[in-house]
């Protein structure tokens, strides 16, 4: 993968982590914050000539430090716990500083990779998606207020898949806050590179303190990020992701087992899923797509973004016309780049030392600009691969 993916995930992750922060949903901004890390460390081991390294290190650094003080604050978690990401220290060498990152090994635990957290996030916080939010008001927020009404069960496995950047963790941590539900986020990636060997025992323990706290609680939400990586077709699998995946189902088919009443629902979000095994499709109830968002979306996302920022002719409906095709995150980094310019503007001015100096407003030809020089992240192809797909496996 090459550095200007690497930067572009880092990107992603970290706006997303402090988006969240911002809204106090802890959980969901340390799994976005520890993801960044994970990029990071993984551009200065891949490139470690690479000039940029050390600004990398110290963004890694800053980023475990806020994980920490996030973990601290969750009620899930004790002050006195330890955190699981690596310590991140520079090598002693002044000529090797760019190298830079240590990771001292420690040996992953059931608490370090799991977070759980009562979301803040609302359904008008998730622009656009209406036939999304209304599947899953249907296949679980419904249920959750009147199970008497519905005498044979309801959906309890829920399959998210579409492009990525789209809403899907989003919507997810919104139908928590509509339930006021515990949301146990876990990243699937990490369960299969850091939970073998006492996998299937950490699998066991996630789902039976999920029961326990929705029996005693009123309901919990366990949802499985890119779950393709716990679900997905493998050729060359070892015992010990046999062992994970076939307890993970063994769980899956006891919360959606018709005689139990265990408000547990497990939602699962995936951005390939062709890349799941067949076997395992059936057991999402519902299969919910989570599309591009349409013009109405778009335009709703650019008045969200923009209301903060410095405008002078700037017609949005042109705006959100121009982005077509374009993801919810490309949207949120377009309306970045365009403060980026008129700010660099000011910088390069040399007036930057007048602190009372502002950014020139920000005008249509801004907004051309940024669209002629970024396309969408999410191909035509892509999105043809998904309504296929969709049409063959869609279950709403």
């Amino acid at each position: 993968m090459a550095v200007s993916e690497l930067e572009s995930a880092v990107k992603k992750y970290a706006g997303e982590a402090i988006r969240l922060d911002k809204q106090g949903s802890k959980g969901l901004a340390i799994t976005y914050y520890q993801k960044a890390i994970d990029v990071l460390l993984k551009m200065v081991n891949l490139y470690p000539n690479y000039e940029l390294n050390k600004v990398y290190v110290q963004k890694a650094m800053e980023y475990q430090e806020r994980v920490k003080v996030l973990q601290v604050g969750s009620s899930a978690e004790s002050a006195d716990d330890d955190y699981s990401m690596p310590e991140i220290r520079p090598l002693n060498k002044p000529d090797s500083a760019i190298k830079a990152v240590e990771a001292q090994p420690k040996k992953a635990a059931y608490e370090d990779l799991l977070v759980v957290d009562k979301p803040n996030v609302r359904w008008e916080d998730v622009s656009g998606l209406e036939d999304t939010k209304k599947a899953l008001k249907e296949a679980i927020v419904y249920p959750a207020r009147r199970p008497d009404l519905f005498p044979l069960g309801y959906p309890r496995g829920i399959l998210l898949y579409g492009p990525p950047g789209c809403g899907k963790t989003l919507t997810a941590a919104a139908v928590a806050t509509e339930i006021d539900a515990a949301f146990y986020s876990v990243d699937a990636a990490s369960i299969m590179s850091k939970w073998l060997g006492e996998a299937e025992k950490n699998v066991a323990k996630l789902f039976r303190s999920a029961r326990e706290v929705a029996m005693s609680n009123g309901s919990s939400i366990v949802f499985i990020d890119e779950i393709d990586s716990l679900l997905g077709l493998h050729s060359n699998e070892v015992g010990g992701e046999i062992r994970v995946r076939n307890q993970f189902l063994k769980e899956m088919d006891g919360i959606i087992d018709k005689g139990k009443t265990w408000p547990v629902y497990v939602i699962g979000a995936t951005n390939k899923p062709w890349a799941l095994d067949w076997a395992f499709i059936r057991r999402f109830q519902k299969r919910i797509y989570v599309p591009v968002p349409d013009y109405d979306t778009r335009l709703k996302m650019f008045q969200l973004y923009t209301q903060k920022l410095v405008m002078d002719g700037v017609d949005i409906q042109e705006v959100a016309r121009l982005s077509e095709g374009f993801s919810g995150s490309d949207i949120r980094d377009i309306c970045q780049a365009v403060q980026l310019k008129v700010v660099s503007e000011l910088f390069e001015s040399g007036l930057i030392t007048d602190m009372s100096s502002r950014p020139r407003p920000i005008n249509m030809d801004d907004f051309r600009y940024v669209f002629g020089r970024r396309r969408p992240s999410v191909t035509q192809d892509m999105i043809k691969a998904y309504e296929m797909w969709s049409e063959n496996f869609k279950a709403t």
